[in-house]
């Protein structure tokens, strides 16, 4: 199946408190926006690239990111809307008639790696949807309006979910188009779409450096792992 990626990245980085858009903010002197994209551009399995960034920030976009950094799977730079939904919507309006398959992956996540990738779109051929998560590593509770827990939840039956999440474009576009007909609430994730649509959704496991950048403590943790990494490759160049 012919396989594209839509990259949302449209996002203020009100919670970065940096004045500087999060996917703009450089990571180890490269935009993260950039560094993610890269990943999606060594892919072979990845036809083309979509990314939703700004409205304002298209040109910017263009000439820093895309032509700088000769990204050249990118098909589109396209303007975003006001949530998330909307951006990834956009993104995938403008992918139209260019795929069967679709990734829709988090512009703030950069360490997102080819291969980790290409198994999903391997998932992707055996199931209607596919999505990465991790198990959770500590006890979950549920907290009332009053601050007082309600309960301990079995954490066995939750995870965390990552993205690229891969999906049928028709699937994905119809959820969303149907979402925004009907006024849907902010969706926190697209899967969530297509189980409100009653379409099954598989899980892998997920990838637990692919971490999402929305906070000074991100960066911080992102540069560690850029530092790890550059350790281990040096120490295998011996």
């Amino acid at each position: 199946m012919k396989t594209v990626a839509v990259i949302p990245a449209a996002g203020a980085g009100e919670r970065m408190g940096a004045g500087l858009a999060k996917q703009f903010m450089e990571l180890e002197g490269r935009p993260l926006l950039a560094v993610t994209v890269e990943n999606f551009e060594r892919c072979s399995a990845v036809e083309s690239v979509f990314v939703v960034v700004p409205p304002d920030s298209v040109s910017y976009c263009k000439e820093e990111i895309i032509k700088r950094y000769a990204l050249s799977k990118v098909r589109q730079v396209v303007p975003g809307g006001k949530r998330r939904q909307d951006s990834v919507r956009l993104g995938l309006e403008a992918a139209q008639g260019e795929s069967d398959l679709v990734l829709i992956h988090d512009g703030v996540r950069p360490f997102v790696h080819p291969e980790f990738i290409a198994r999903i779109i391997q998932a992707a051929f055996q199931h209607r949807a596919v999505i990465p998560v991790m198990s959770l590593k500590e006890t979950l509770k549920e907290v009332g309006n009053d601050g007082r827990v309600k309960g301990t939840m079995e954490r066995r039956s939750f995870r965390l979910v990552q993205t690229p999440q891969a999906f049928r474009y028709e699937d994905i576009l119809s959820a969303h188009r149907r979402a925004a007909e009907e006024n849907w609430e902010e969706m926190t994730d697209d899967a969530l779409l297509l189980e409100r649509m009653g379409i099954p959704v598989a899980v892998v496991e997920g990838l637990e450096e692919n971490i999402k950048i929305t906070t000074p403590y991100d960066l911080e943790l992102a540069r560690f792992i850029l530092g790890r990494r550059k350790f281990y490759h040096e120490s295998t160049k011996k």
